[in-house]
């Protein structure tokens, strides 16, 4: 087996609690699996999540995709001095999904001092691909506020 690249406690619980009330709970993202090198997470295709023509909306995959990136750069950062910030990200949607839900799979490409890249694929209830994202990530210590 593999080194874990989480260098924070994975805890799916704690992380669905820390995204109330975020577009996360907006949209029934909830994250539902973690492994090794993995994150995962679930959402409904529903009228939260469907464009006009009764399809999963693409701006809802690419934020499964950025929120599972996002996090997983979050929980593979050491300490609390350093930030991640999504830069860029792209999405080519390949499949349409009706109904049921869709699971996005966070899996890094790089993991850099100053960049992260994740590959993540959102999948439908059939296993086939969705959506596949790439989300580029700048890792640096956050801004001091003003005292």
């Amino acid at each position: 087996m593999s080194e874990t690249i989480w260098k924070k406690p994975v805890d799916l619980e704690t992380l669905n609690r820390l995204c109330v009330p975020t577009i996360h709970s907006a949209l029934g993202i909830q994250f539902s699996a973690f492994g090794e090198d993995f994150l995962s997470a679930e959402m409904p295709v529903d009228e939260r999540t469907k464009q006009p023509f009764g399809v999963l909306h693409g701006g809802a995959s690419v934020v499964l995709a950025e929120s599972l990136g996002s996090m997983a750069s979050y929980l593979a950062l050491e300490g609390e001095d350093r930030a991640a910030f999504g830069i860029e990200i792209n999405a080519n949607h390949v499949k349409t999904a009706r109904n049921g839900r869709v699971t996005g799979t966070a899996r890094p490409i790089h993991l850099g001092q100053s960049v992260h890249v994740w590959q993540i694929e959102v999948r439908d209830s059939q296993g086939d691909v969705v959506c596949t994202s790439r989300l580029t990530v700048l890792v640096r210590e956050p801004k001091a506020r003003p005292t």
